[in-house]
């Protein structure tokens, strides 16, 4: 074989051997329970910051049946600030299906992997390949980016069609040999996540150099090539920090789906009259506006403007929410910006 095919899983595999990550708490297992909580973790989440999540989960959850047993509210408290939130819902899901309609065993296979909440086809590939040694091809953002430059792909991965012929291409590029694929799957995520990087590539050091088509264009920005972009947005809201007199908070639980999908959170308007509006009368002039900040999601940024009120234990009665405790908030599933502010005073 000749060209930008040759030798590509054989090059990554040995350069894993002296040069990929394996000390990682999720590495070195067959465990398959320990492999998806940490695919799923690692989903837009950087290395670092997943470290600590990941363990307190074990410690909580040593296994699939600990973690369906529990309450979805339960689950959302460990997972919080560590964002995409539907990525925990789903993983309570997922575990409640492997127990339920698997006798608490995850299915041996990507394809019946995949067929699980929350589990698409290249975390599947990836649980299926690091467990069981199954020739399954992962095409995350990072191995996205070395294949489009290794091979010059240069279809719009924004269409169906290019997205399916890269899959395909990703598949023919498999080691042979099944004992390979824990390996040759660590070090694509590895290679991309530490050498070729989306904005400063490190091709003097990469594996892949002397086969990568990019590289020999000298063009490996270029790739990969998507044109259909997410429209960022920006959203101000208000949010309500009432204390009665034990020094309890209001708190309520966020609808689905939305920002915040089944969190607990301070009550949200979209504008300061509305939260006025939402008060008894007497305690409007009683509203002390804190600084508003900036806390940026995925696709939006969100400008938060804090609101603080002493209230009576009887002034509030929504439906959505009640009181909580200096020894009860901290326990349950906030976001990342509310649990900041609560924990300032």
């Amino acid at each position: 074989m000749t060209g930008p095919d040759a030798g590509i899983a054989g090059r990554v595999v040995r350069w894993h051997a002296s040069h990929g990550r394996s000390s990682l708490p999720w590495q070195n297992t067959r465990d398959p329970y320990r492999v998806w909580l940490s695919e799923i973790m690692l989903q837009q989440t950087q290395v670092s910051t997943v470290l600590g999540y990941y363990q307190r989960f074990l410690d909580r959850f040593p296994d699939v049946a600990r973690l369906a047993a529990a309450s979805l509210d339960d689950v959302l408290a460990l997972w919080s600030g560590l964002g995409y939130y539907s990525r925990a819902r789903n993983l309570h899901a997922c575990a409640r299906a492997v127990v339920q309609e698997h006798g608490g065993c995850f299915p041996a296979s990507a394809a019946q992997l995949e067929k699980l909440p929350g589990i698409g086809r290249s975390t599947a590939a990836a649980i299926a390949a690091f467990c069981w040694d199954e020739r399954a091809a992962i095409l995350d953002g990072n191995v996205k980016r070395v294949l489009t430059r290794v091979l010059a792909f240069g279809d719009d991965l924004s269409q169906p069609a290019a997205e399916r012929a890269l899959w395909k291409r990703a598949t023919e590029l498999l080691p042979q040999e099944p004992a390979d694929m824990p390996a040759y799957t660590q070090a694509m995520m590895d290679v991309g996540a530490t050498v070729c990087l989306a904005r400063n590539p490190s091709c003097l050091i990469c594996p892949l150099a002397p086969v990568c088509e990019a590289r020999k264009l000298q063009t490996p920005l270029a790739f990969p090539v998507k044109t259909r972009k997410t429209r960022r947005t920006a959203q101000s809201l208000w949010l309500l920090r009432a204390q009665d007199r034990q020094g309890s908070i209001w708190l309520e639980k966020r609808p689905t789906p939305g920002v915040w999908a089944g969190l607990y959170c301070l009550p949200v308007f979209d504008s300061r009259e509305a939260l006025a509006a939402a008060l008894p009368a007497r305690a409007r002039d009683k509203l002390q506006d804190g600084p508003a900040f900036l806390h940026v999601l995925t696709h939006k940024d969100l400008y938060l403007h804090p609101v603080t009120v002493d209230l009576a234990t009887s002034a509030l009665d929504r439906p959505e929410g009640q009181w909580f405790g200096s020894g009860q908030w901290p326990r349950l599933g906030l976001p990342a910006p509310v649990r900041k502010l609560l924990a300032e005073g």
